[in-house]
């Protein structure tokens, strides 16, 4: 039922002229309505208005994953949408399943919402599911996992582990991949803004690549210049 009523509202904003474009910045590696974050954003509404799909008590898990396997980008997104709208719906019996949509249809439009938003935020509200699924993740063969390691605790704050953060670090500072290497200085410069000192120690003793500590020394370069 939702995903049938999804496809009829996202078919009324399809544009083949935004189309070629979308594709091409996501590399053409998934096909595109051609529908843009402020018209998603709304025909999503008017999904949540005529479905009631957020109202549900629970995770209607079979129906995102039939939207989640539909070809255009922008399915993906929706769910996506929805989760970081009900995160109180995902438990840790959910986690096979936060996996797989790490894992598939993988690049960082995707991940970068899943790893902070969706995992972070079970990861704050259940700490023992970080100990079961972070040393696996941490130098496991697929790089996106790997980078949600990385990023998980993005928007801790104070409450982030920073050794645990460091250690991850640590284990991919020699990786070559670039979503490895930009993930790290981004977790950096994130984590800078609650404790400067602690990160440009960190970078200044670690040999990171230039990549990962040119981001992870943004943000202190650039308070340093308004002083």
């Amino acid at each position: 039922m939702y995903k049938d009523t999804l496809i009829q509202i996202f078919s009324e904003g399809i544009n083949e002229e935004n189309r070629i474009p979308m594709e091409n910045y996501m590399k053409n590696k998934f096909p595109f309505l051609g529908i843009k974050t402020p018209q998603r954003k709304e025909l999503l509404k008017k999904f949540y208005d005529e479905t009631g799909i957020l109202k549900e008590e629970e995770l209607p898990l079979e129906s995102l994953k039939e939207i989640w396997s539909l070809p255009e980008r922008e399915f993906q997104y929706a769910v996506l949408s929805i989760l970081v709208k009900k995160t109180k719906w995902i438990v840790p019996e959910h986690m096979s399943w936060l996996e797989e949509l790490v894992i598939t249809k993988s690049w960082w439009d995707t991940v970068d919402t899943i790893a902070p938003n969706i995992v972070g935020h079970l990861f704050s509200r259940e700490p023992d599911l970080i100990t079961k699924y972070i040393p696996f993740w941490k130098n496991n063969e697929n790089f996106w996992l790997r980078r949600s390691a990385i990023l998980f605790q993005l928007k801790y704050k104070e409450k982030t582990d920073v050794d645990l953060l460091f250690h991850i670090i640590e284990v991919n500072k020699y990786e070559t991949e670039f979503f490895i290497r930009k993930a790290i200085g981004w977790a950096l410069r994130e984590y800078s803004k609650t404790d400067a000192e602690i990160v440009e120690k960190f970078i200044l003793s670690n040999q990171l690549s230039t990549l990962s500590a040119k981001e992870g020394m943004k943000h202190i370069e650039r308070v340093r210049m308004r002083l």
